[in-house]
């Protein structure tokens, strides 16, 4: 279910804190391909089902994948994985604490510090959030060999999970706008 849900904030419209990146094989003829079709088990591992996250993946990549020309076929040129882990994160962040108002004495006014010493230490700022990883990748069937595959990475949000479908079929075309080929 946590990878399920890590989908959904890579997906989730992609917030503008998630960071897509993508490549593909140069050496791949992207013209030669005409059909597709999901991996054996495409999805989160761990259930003898489908759940609701591996369906609107399903149906979302079918879609961005007949957009650009391609069919679904038993034996096809490409097969299609996808994936997510969502991780429990901790952001410790240390700042130097601000002087008093006025600074040391108040004829200072802040320009300058006082002698060492005199310091006024800092601040630790923690933070803690959900951070998801998903990615989409396309395998030449023939050679077995990676040919396409976008990752983002990105904090997901409780509305995020409470909004899965709608995110996930407004995602994944933001995957798909850096691959190059129709």
């Amino acid at each position: 279910i946590g990878a399920c849900l890590l989908l959904v904030f890579t997906l989730s419209g992609c917030a503008s804190t998630t960071n897509i990146r993508s490549d593909y094989d140069r050496s791949a003829d992207f013209g030669s391909y005409k059909t597709y079709n999901f991996m054996p088990n495409a999805g989160p591992r761990g259930s003898s089902y489908q759940g609701f996250f591996s369906q609107y993946m399903t149906a979302a990549i079918e879609s961005e994948m007949e957009k650009r020309g391609y069919t679904n076929a038993e034996d096809p040129d490409l097969w299609v994985n996808f994936n997510g882990i969502l991780q429990e994160k901790t952001k410790v962040r240390t700042t130097p604490a601000s002087p008093p108002m006025g600074g040391y004495y108040g004829y200072r006014g802040g320009y300058y510090d006082p002698w060492g010493g005199y310091g006024y230490g800092t601040e630790t700022h923690v933070s803690q959030y959900t951070e998801g990883t998903f990615n989409i990748d396309i395998v030449d069937n023939a050679r077995d060999q990676l040919v396409w595959e976008a990752v983002g990475v990105g904090r997901v949000s409780q509305e995020d999970l409470d909004n899965l479908e709608e995110n996930v079929m407004n995602g994944v075309p933001k995957f798909f706008a850096s691959y190059p080929f129709r």
